[in-house]
């Protein structure tokens, strides 16, 4: 199943995308996406009150309604940890992690899989795309075993962590302010269920601006798998129903380049994964 936010009548509901490229609009009783994931799935019986074109359907962030941060994980990618040596402003670890490292973002980053995303140039000149792969939490747990991490998943989506890097270098060493400027993280397009998306290892991403892809890695590559991520992301801290975990970013970054690259106005970024559709953003 393929599950969307979608505006319908001037109203955010629940839709369902379809194998024909159409969009299945839910009546407002089931809820959003949010109540859907709450309730383990769709209401028995459900029916939808309007099927629209894929194309046309105005589609949402998938999550509305946030119950707390945004969960991420950096550094989840060798590549990418290694394209960075020596280009952080002072703040490189001494080695590579052996744990996962973890940080949270605002939720109102999110915007929707087609919106734009809300540079500020007065702020920074240093936008910076990071496409991921994202967790949705279906089934709440604290000190979840690695083996059965993957039952408390109730679904996979894209994002793109866009980051302000000169921002995200000055608080402190630490990445919170520099990751949480408003309207700047693409989700979507749609949650996809896990029985939908199968093997999670196999699934590619890919980032791209203007055309050009810059960004492509398998999950297979992560640093620490999903298992591992949330089987320590839970020991001792529950993770409930909804919680957004964002998995981590492959190399490419446009910090790292040389010359560097950093987004501007006009820009179009476009993330796409095997199975889970296609982000695609105007920087504005």
């Amino acid at each position: 199943m393929r599950l969307c936010s979608v505006r319908y009548a001037e109203t955010w509901h629940a839709g369902e995308v379809t194998d024909s490229d159409t969009v299945l609009v839910y009546p407002a009783t089931v809820g959003l996406v949010d109540d859907v994931i709450t309730n383990g799935g769709l209401p028995a019986g459900a029916a939808p009150i309007a099927e629209v074109p894929l194309a046309e359907a105005r589609l949402g962030s998938p999550i509305q309604r946030w119950r707390k941060n945004v969960l991420c994980v950096g550094w989840n990618y060798w590549d990418h940890f290694e394209e960075s040596r020596g280009k952080r402003e002072g703040q490189d670890p001494a080695s590579r992690p052996e744990h996962p490292t973890f940080f949270t973002k605002a939720p109102r980053t999110a915007i929707g899989p087609r919106d734009t995303v809300e540079c500020d140039f007065e702020l920074s000149e240093q936008w910076d795309y990071e496409a991921e792969i994202a967790l949705v939490i279906g089934t709440a747990g604290r000190d979840i075993r690695p083996e059965d991490a993957l039952t408390h998943v109730f679904g996979v989506m894209l994002a793109n962590d866009v980051s302000v890097r000169d921002v995200q270098r000055a608080h402190g060493g630490q990445w919170f302010k520099g990751k949480s400027i408003d309207n700047t993280m693409p989700l979507g397009p749609w949650l996809t269920t896990l029985d939908e998306v199968g093997e999670l290892s196999e699934i590619e991403l890919e980032c791209e601006l203007n055309g050009e892809t810059l960004q492509r890695a398998s999950v297979a590559q992560m640093a620490f798998p999903i298992e591992t991520l949330i089987a320590e992301l839970s020991r001792g801290m529950t993770l409930d129903v909804g919680d957004v975990i964002l998995t981590g970013t492959p190399s490419g970054i446009g910090n790292a380049r040389e010359p560097q690259v950093f987004l501007r106005s006009g820009d179009v970024l476009v993330t796409r994964a095997t199975r889970l559709g296609t982000l695609e953003n105007r920087i504005g």
